[in-house]
């Protein structure tokens, strides 16, 4: 009774001082796998946010292209409709661009003039003038603002409306644009739309996924994520279909208007998740890639149970060597009596 009891005593210690040490190693792994997801996520949003900012300033050179070309034919309606025309055909991925006139400018078109040329539903460019007193232009935040700044910048995202196919959610390209006296003749804008926008960075998360690179390392291999741009008030303007994700935290939503990276934990639609921030440069968004936490944790757990099989199979290895060496011992010193 009592080597049963010495032998469970002896496994007992042994299993206690192998946990110990794999607890230990799982300590120090954790720390090392948490950097390293953080490192990982983070990096993850900025390339998103630098392939975005690359896309966005792509299409702003764009729609310089084609005010500039305005801004050289302020001659007559015509002339402004066919620069507008001859330009904008360059860039698919704008919705449309815009040339809002200061009232009564061109005395025959009356006091609002703003030629619109847009994609149509089978996705080719026409031309439509949508300044009105209905759609009276120059009360719009973004017309005022471009009065007062005198240069580019990109809107807040809106809903426009007016019943046909040009409604929708949008946030425009803001371009100024002056006469030959260095008064301001117009305000020009390109149209991007907030789906094509969730389209972009759909095909970028896409592209990351399959980023052999990116997906080197076993234990982080395949983790799911998705991205969404986030506007500087906390709400969702880009996201993949049916998961809007406004930000409410204030102490979040300060490091984004601080133009800051960070991390936030939040439930997500009842699921526990990690948000990594970064910002958009030279624009009032962040970037936010979100993981379940579940995800992000799962290869905490795999390390975790290999460490206490290692800690089970190393005690009972320990344990049958000591025993054996136990007896060796007690027997070598009954034949040395012999």
């Amino acid at each position: 009774m009592n080597k049963i009891k010495r032998n469970i005593l002896l496994f007992v210690t042994i299993f206690i001082v192998m946990l110990i040490i794999a607890g230990t190693a799982f300590w120090a792994f954790s720390q090392a796998l948490r950097a390293e997801t953080n490192v990982r996520y983070t990096g993850t949003a900025l390339i998103v946010s630098e392939r975005l900012t690359k896309t966005i300033r792509t299409m702003e050179a764009n729609a310089r292209n084609v005010f500039d070309e305005v801004e050289r034919h302020l001659d007559s309606p015509a002339t402004v409709e066919k620069a507008l025309m001859s330009k904008s055909l360059t860039n698919p991925d704008v919705r449309g661009y815009f040339t809002a006139f200061r009232p009564d400018y061109f005395k025959e078109k009356g006091r609002w003039y703003e030629p619109y040329v847009h994609q149509n539903q089978k996705g080719k460019f026409e031309l439509t003038q949508v300044g009105s007193a209905r759609h009276d232009y120059t009360k719009s935040e973004w017309y005022t603002q471009a009065e007062k700044i005198t240069m580019n910048f990109w809107s807040e995202p809106y809903y426009y409306y007016d019943g046909t196919n040009i409604s929708g959610h949008y946030c425009t390209f803001i371009k100024p644009i002056f006469d030959d006296r260095g008064m301001m003749a117009c305000v020009g804008g390109a149209d991007i739309t907030l789906e094509w926008l969730s389209n972009e960075l759909l095909l970028i998360d896409e592209d990351i996924r399959t980023d052999e690179q990116l997906n080197r390392h076993p234990l982080t291999r395949g983790l799911e994520f998705y991205s969404v741009v986030i506007d500087d008030d906390g709400s969702c303007i880009a996201h993949p279909e049916g998961r809007n994700v406004p930000v409410k935290d204030i102490g979040v939503l300060m490091n984004m208007n601080n133009r800051k990276n960070g991390v936030a934990e939040m439930d997500i639609d009842g699921v526990a998740s990690t948000l990594f921030f970064v910002p958009i440069e030279g624009m009032d968004w962040s970037v936010a890639v979100i993981v379940p936490r579940k995800d992000i944790e799962r290869p905490f757990v795999y390390a975790g149970i290999a460490l206490l099989l290692l800690a089970i199979i190393g005690s009972i290895i320990v344990w049958i060597v000591c025993r054996r060496i136990t007896a060796g011992y007690k027997y070598e010193r009954v034949y040395q009596t012999i």
